[in-house]
């Protein structure tokens, strides 16, 4: 069982916060919490270098941001990803709940099942892997992507 580096704030359904590491971008709004057998210290959440500001979706709610150290990871039972966003970003007559995170893979944006929370204008996604890619940002989901 992995041993957490430090006690978690951020919970994941069905583990225990003890059983649990997380990470923070403080100005990105993004954290991660992770229940692995194997975290490397380089892992954590940080400031997207690797995606220019053309590569970002036209429906994007917030700053992209990297999750780093997704390659040392290592059996991964649960991953949770939470994003804050701008709510003024969503299209006129957009639903508030219409909001996903949203990670870069090689065929462009995939949006990874999400819930919204309205009174803290975040969106989580929790993963049962490692996601298919690192560069993750919240956006508007009309169901297209």
């Amino acid at each position: 069982m992995y041993i957490p580096l430090f006690e978690s704030t951020m919970s994941i359904p069905g583990y225990r916060s003890s059983d649990t590491a997380e990470f923070a971008l403080e100005f990105g709004g993004a954290r991660a919490a992770v229940v692995a057998s194997d975290v490397p210290d380089g892992f954590g959440v940080d400031d997207s270098v690797r995606c220019s500001p053309a590569d970002v979706p036209a429906d994007a709610l917030a700053e992209p941001v990297e999750l780093v150290g997704l390659d040392g990871l290592a059996g991964v039972s649960a991953m949770r990803i939470e994003v804050d966003y701008d709510p003024t970003g969503l299209p006129p007559g957009a639903s508030p709940t219409d909001v996903a995170v949203a990670v870069e893979t090689d065929g462009g944006w995939e949006t990874l099942d999400s819930t919204v929370d309205l009174a803290e204008t975040t969106v989580t996604a929790v993963l049962n892997e490692r996601p298919p890619g690192s560069t993750i940002v919240a956006v508007y989901d009309d169901g297209e992507h």
